[in-house]
């Protein structure tokens, strides 16, 4: 690509208007070309312009599984935490209280798992739907 570009010596200045350059800029953006000028100079010479496509519920579904993600490994690690404590407790009453904090985060931890089912569910019937 470097050699093609060595070449190139000639200029051409073109003024457009605010809408005309943000048409252009549009359609560069979902183009797989990395600068401007790529895509004018392939759209001027009839050359193929391979264009993105993405799907807004595939990019929603992973924002949403990645903030689940990240939750649920919170709740997994405070879970090992208070495995990691009981194990090394020696009184009945600090016992007790890791065990109410167990099932607190037990209970988040399906809660999540429920969110997730409930949500998979929900995606499934619409991609059924198309």
């Amino acid at each position: 690509m470097e050699r093609e570009n060595s070449n190139r010596t000639r200029r051409i200045t073109l003024r457009l208007t605010e809408q005309e350059y943000g048409k252009i800029e549009g359609k560069f953006k979902t183009s797989c070309c990395r600068k401007l000028s790529d895509y004018i100079r392939k759209h001027l010479f009839n050359k193929p312009i391979i264009s993105t496509y993405r799907n807004q519920s595939l990019d929603d579904l992973m924002e949403e599984t990645i903030v689940l993600t990240s939750e649920l490994r919170t709740i997994g690690n405070n879970i090992n935490q208070i495995a990691k404590k009981v194990n090394s407790l020696k009184l009945l009453s600090e016992f007790k209280e890791q065990i109410i904090l167990f099932e607190l985060h037990r209970k988040l931890l399906f809660n999540k798992m429920d969110f997730i089912s409930k949500h998979t569910q929900k995606i499934a019937e619409q991609w059924l739907q198309l």
